[in-house]
Order: structure tokens, then sequence, then C-alpha cells
């Protein structure tokens, strides 16, 4: 009985070490920053009295528990992760620790230069053109990519003019059209912010392209009929 207290004691120590133990200046300044978890998607690491937090899907305060050198467990994911550098490119990574050992090491989230953005951070910047770069690019490696879904940008457009911000909505419609040029829906919701935002007449051109795509658009059609009467 006293052996397996001594040993349950033992185990607690080494537990509660791991886990409060802070990380050296070498260490923090090698993961420190923001790491590309998707397409258009970052996990952020950071530092708060030398121990390891991370800033992932709206949570900006989530601890890791330390399992080992430089190993963390982290609850959120249900994932165990390290840093390690690619010896392929010297690029940092934040890698998730195999389950087995018959899984492969997977580099799986890459460093960003303090200077990289996704997408979406041009785009809450407003600065559209490279917004619209980057989704064009993501498209061009995969036209299936979760961060392009058309009912996405269109929720989010309608967001964004409902708080009347016009040229986010604008610009935000903008990329739905280039990513979807053959969808009538995407035209109709361009002309719906150019109509809030004051612009009947270029909402006029808008409708009647998601007509030509789409005959049936009642919304469309009602409004080109009401303006065509008062022509």
């Amino acid at each position: 009985m006293k052996i397996q207290q001594l040993f349950l004691c033992i185990l607690t120590i080494i537990v509660v070490s791991c886990s409060t133990s802070t990380n050296n200046e070498a260490f923090i300044k090698k993961t420190t920053g923001r790491y590309l978890f998707n397409s258009d998607e970052i996990i952020e690491v950071y530092f708060d009295n030398q121990k390891l937090f991370l800033k992932w899907r709206g949570a900006s305060n989530i601890e890791p528990l330390r399992v080992g050198e430089e190993t963390f467990f982290v609850k959120e994911m249900n994932e165990k992760i390290q840093f390690l550098t690619n010896p392929e490119n010297q690029i940092t990574y934040m890698v998730l620790v195999p389950k087995t050992k018959n899984d492969t090491l997977q580099y799986n989230f890459r460093k960003l230069k303090q200077s990289q953005k996704i997408p979406s951070e041009y785009l809450k910047d407003n600065n559209f053109e490279k917004a619209l770069a980057g989704y064009l690019k993501i498209k061009k490696i995969d036209s299936l990519d979760a961060s392009l879904n058309e009912d996405n940008f269109n929720s989010l457009g309608y967001k964004e003019l409902g708080d009347k911000n016009y040229e986010q909505a604008l610009n935000i419609f903008k990329i739905n059209m280039e990513l979807y040029p053959t969808s009538s829906n995407v035209y109709d919701s361009y002309a719906d912010a150019l109509k809030v935002s004051g612009d009947t007449l270029e909402a006029i051109n808008y409708y009647k392209k998601s007509l030509a795509i789409d005959s049936g658009n009642r919304n469309a059609k009602r409004f080109v009929k009401k303006y065509d009467k008062k022509e």
C-alpha cells in the first residue's frame, strides 16, 4: 500500500512539474507567431509569463498542458502538439504528434512570416484585391475548399449590409461573383447591396444579370419590373 502511495505521489509531482514548467527564451522565440491551420484560418501562438497559449476559433486564451519536453496536449483539439523545424525548408511547424507507431510524422501547420496574411484577413482590412487574389489561388488549388463556400460569403455579405458596412458588403459579394460567375444568386445579392447603398441604376444592371441566368428569380424580376414602370 505504501509503495502504491509513493508511486502516485511521484506521478503527481511529474505531471504537475510538466504542466507548470516555464519555457526558455529560445523556445519562445522559435514558436511565437501565427500558424496556417487551413487555407483561410490561423492558430496564433503566444506566451504570457513564459507559459504557452493559443488563439483559435474565437478563443483567445487556450492553455495547452505540457506533457513532455516541448510537447503539449491541446484539449480543444484532442491532440498532442510539438513545434518542429522541417529540414526540407527550415520552416517551423506546429506538428500533431503521431498517435501510433505506424502513423507518419506530418508537418501540419506552417508558421507564417509576419508579413503574410490569409485572404479573410485582407478582406477584414478591406483590401479587396489581395483578398480576391488569395481566394482565387485557393480555388486553383482546390475548387471544393471549404473556405470558398458560396453561402458563407453570401451570409457574411448580408451581415455587413445589415450593419451598414456597405463597402465591405459590396466587396464580399464581388468575391462571390468572381468565384461563382454562373450563379444567379451572387448577382442578385450584389444588386441588393447596390440598392441599399443607394446605387439604384447599377443595381438594375445586376438584377438583370441575375435574371439572365435564372429567369425565375422573383426578387430580381420584381425590382426590374417596378423600375421599368417608373421609366
